[in-house]
């Protein structure tokens, strides 16, 4: 799966800026290598739905340009090619939402995040996979690791992408677990930051009380150069912008509610990773979430399935036939739920969340499940994002790392979850983590 020595589509994004910048690379060897890398793998992986190949190739010579005859770089994604999830919107590409009801759409402008990456010089190569509006009925991608196996979803395309070296750097969305779990089952890193630290302009909702953009790249360094270049700026109230992580970060280890739904195989990385932690210097130590937020995944069901019928009033009303039958689902789901059960679920929600960013303050970060296990075989089901619900209603970053891999040879993730707003924090307590997890050598669970 590994790319060969000396591929430029083998370098993280941060080395290929820095070489780009010094003129050491060129953007249009990069993007051609990428390209080759997809003309290669793709047919196995299927990570794509579109890629306008002149245009990303003019787009490379224009960055070049102006790094060679200006001297000019536009910011720091100058020259990087990047994938982008498709519900979230491009205007010189077709943006269908997984949907044969736009299989023709163009929209008129870039989706925010995506005006944002290009003005920091980023690449568009194409539109990655995505299951129907970012639900769950998946789209055609498999996992790099194994083509039998699911890539996870609904960033499906996104995570492939870039696990398999097609790109450095992806966007996705997170709805329920649509960034954290592929990233888990793809072997990469996935942040899925605060709710609303990404504009979600231009991106189709599923449901507006959740949906987050999110991204996807091979380490915590790329991350967070992604997540500069297009976050909403810090409000002036945040008093850390660049913080470091602690000498001594301290963790919870959080098994959650959920913890029954874990594999065997899945608990023992858990468990591995917070000795490997605390043989590092960190303070891990058992955290158990308030019986308050047992009903937690209940009520994200509830709010998503009520949030979906108004964000999908229009094609339910006239294009109902071309939906699938997961998407039928859900809105009679959301359609049977009377308006006090919505209220409750909505009550519960703020409440938990007000008492957790009273809790977080005593941890850097909790350590948690990223997904149930290894990627399930076949491509008929995205996974269960049942270690990811709870975080996404709650509003806080969470980021995916790969540790180990399971009894089957495919990846195996942690998560780590921060306090409401304090995405940086986290992104450099992700980096202590996983330089530390990485020094004391990835396992077989």
């Amino acid at each position: 799966m590994k790319s060969s020595p000396g591929d430029p589509s083998q370098l993280s994004a941060s080395a290929a800026a820095r070489l780009i910048a010094e003129r050491k690379l060129t953007s249009l060897e990069l993007t051609q290598a990428c390209l080759e890398r997809i003309r290669e793998r793709d047919t196995t992986v299927r990570a794509w739905t579109l890629i306008d190949q002149r245009q990303a190739l003019a787009q490379a010579r224009e960055r070049d340009a102006e790094t060679a005859n200006e001297k000019f770089v536009r910011g720091p994604l100058h020259g990087v090619p990047i994938g982008v999830k498709d519900i979230i919107d491009t205007s010189s590409l077709i943006t269908s939402y997984g949907s044969p009801i736009y299989r023709l759409h163009r929209p008129r402008r870039n989706a925010a995040c995506v005006a944002k990456a290009i003005d920091a010089g980023a690449i568009v190569l194409g539109k990655t996979v995505t299951t129907e509006f970012a639900y769950r009925k998946p789209g055609k991608t498999a996992n790099p690791h194994d083509p039998t196996h699911t890539p996870g979803g609904s960033s499906s395309g996104s995570a492939a992408a870039v696990a398999d070296w097609h790109v450095p750097l992806a966007f996705g969305t997170q709805t329920s677990g649509s960034v954290i779990r592929p990233a888990s089952y793809c072997g990469i890193h996935g942040f899925k930051p605060s709710f609303g630290a990404i504009e979600r302009a231009g991106v189709k909702q599923l449901a507006a009380t959740f949906d987050t953009v999110g991204l996807f790249a091979r380490d915590v360094v790329d991350l967070k150069l992604f997540f500069r270049a297009v976050r909403v700026p810090a409000r002036a109230d945040t008093p850390e912008d660049e913080p470091e992580a602690p000498a001594k970060p301290r963790i919870g280890l959080c098994r959650t509610h959920q913890w029954r739904a874990a594999e065997e195989s899945a608990r023992q990385v858990l468990q591995s990773a917070a000795d490997r932690l605390a043989s590092a210097g960190a303070i891990v130590e058992e955290f158990e979430l308030p019986d308050a937020f047992i009903p937690l995944n209940e009520a994200h069901a509830t709010i998503m399935a009520v949030d979906a019928v108004r964000s999908f009033a229009d094609e339910l009303e006239n294009q109902y036939s071309l939906l699938s039958r997961q998407l039928r689902a859900l809105a009679e789901h959301g359609q049977a739920v009377d308006r006090a059960r919505d209220i409750i679920a909505r009550t519960l929600a703020a409440a938990c969340r007000e008492r957790f960013d009273r809790i977080m303050p005593n941890y850097d970060a909790l350590l948690t499940p990223a997904a149930p296990g290894e990627a399930p075989p076949g491509l008929g089901s995205t996974g269960d994002p049942v270690f990811n619900r709870v975080w996404t209603l709650l509003h806080v970053p969470c980021v995916a790392l790969p540790v180990a891999r399971g009894h089957g040879n495919l990846p195996i993730g942690v998560q780590l979850i921060g306090g409401r707003g304090q995405d940086m924090k986290l992104l450099a307590v992700a980096d202590w983590v996983s330089r530390h997890l990485a020094e004391a050598g990835a396992g077989t669970a």
